[in-house]
């Protein structure tokens, strides 16, 4: 097959470009390394069946180009941020609403048949009813998940007028190796995890008693290509289907890399959900997805990589 991954050289766009090329497909990258970076592909430059086309899901003529002749779109780009769409809410607009719709319209102008997209449970925002089911009403609490929602409602509306498989999948807390700890806006698991490594004490926004679903990155790229690979169409929770709280992460990565420290805690975020688990039942039905990597052997491993130098 032929597959296109916009924001292929981010976390867990060049994860699934990985497993893609590795199963024998020809693979090609879009991304604009705005996040992204060289580095997260650079052991698959050589690789005859990969092409990287550094460029933004905003340019409709550079999606459309790319796409012909496609079997199908991972489309993983995106201002994957609550603080930084807080900051800037007309970037995530452009990049997330826009660049959402310019990947659909790609598809529909090179009869690309099916497109398997990111989108997030922050949709969810903090509905107190737990676990989050796709039939729940949105709750957006920030530009990004609005943007998602956004999104979602887009790809309905081409599925059903143009006949095009959408599939949107709600990644609840992502983590694993090549997930950016740099960033002023990196996930918890990164920073966590580095901090630790460098001698010094988590920082948590809030008491730490909030909660998180996470799933690891294997997990989500194997969600990924089963939703590519089935029939169905829609949304769909991908999860680890279990919570933990900062405060519990914190000890449990302490425990794992041996290093003791005190968290530091600082006032919440705005935009920041407090609570998050997810039933992760209706992908299983529709294309048999289940997380298999358990939450310590994840954690374990992603250490293992920015431990081995991976930041």
């Amino acid at each position: 097959m032929r597959y296109i991954v916009t924001g292929g050289a981010g976390f867990i766009g060049s994860n699934l470009a990985e497993r893609l090329a590795r199963d024998g497909h020809e693979v090609v990258i879009i991304d604009d390394v705005s996040t992204g970076r060289h580095e997260n592909i650079e052991h698959l430059s050589a690789h005859h069946r990969v092409t990287f086309i550094e460029g933004s899901v905003t340019d409709l003529a550079l999606l459309v180009d790319a796409c012909a002749g496609a079997d199908g779109i991972f489309h993983q780009a995106a201002v994957a941020s609550v603080p930084r769409s807080v900051a800037n809410p007309l970037e995530t607009n452009e990049v997330n609403v826009t660049g959402t719709l310019n990947v659909l319209s790609a598809a529909k102008e090179c009869g690309v048949p099916a497109v398997v997209a990111a989108s997030s449970s922050a949709i969810y925002g903090d509905d107190p009813v737990f676990p989050k089911r796709e039939a729940m009403a949105p709750r957006p609490l920030s530009p990004y998940a609005v943007s998602k929602l956004a999104g979602e409602y887009y790809g309905k509306v081409f599925s059903d007028l143009y006949g095009i498989r959408t599939v949107f999948l709600r990644y609840f807390n992502v983590f694993g190796p090549r997930q950016d700890p740099n960033s002023e806006y990196a996930a918890v698991i990164p920073k966590f995890v580095t901090r630790l490594l460098d001698g010094k004490p988590p920082i948590v926004y809030g008491d730490g008693e909030q909660t998180r679903d996470f799933i690891f990155v294997e997990d989500v790229v194997r969600a990924n290509v089963q939703a590519m690979g089935g029939d169905a169409s829609g949304v769909f929770n991908i999860a680890g289907g279990r919570r933990i709280s900062l405060n519990e992460l914190a000890a449990t990565l302490s425990e794992i890399t041996g290093i003791h420290r005190r968290p530091v805690y600082e006032p919440p975020r705005s935009g920041d959900v407090r609570d998050s688990l997810a039933d992760i039942s209706r992908a299983h039905e529709a294309f048999g997805f289940s997380p298999r990597c358990t939450l310590e052997a994840g954690l374990r491993e992603t250490v293992t990589w920015f431990g081995d130098g991976g930041r």
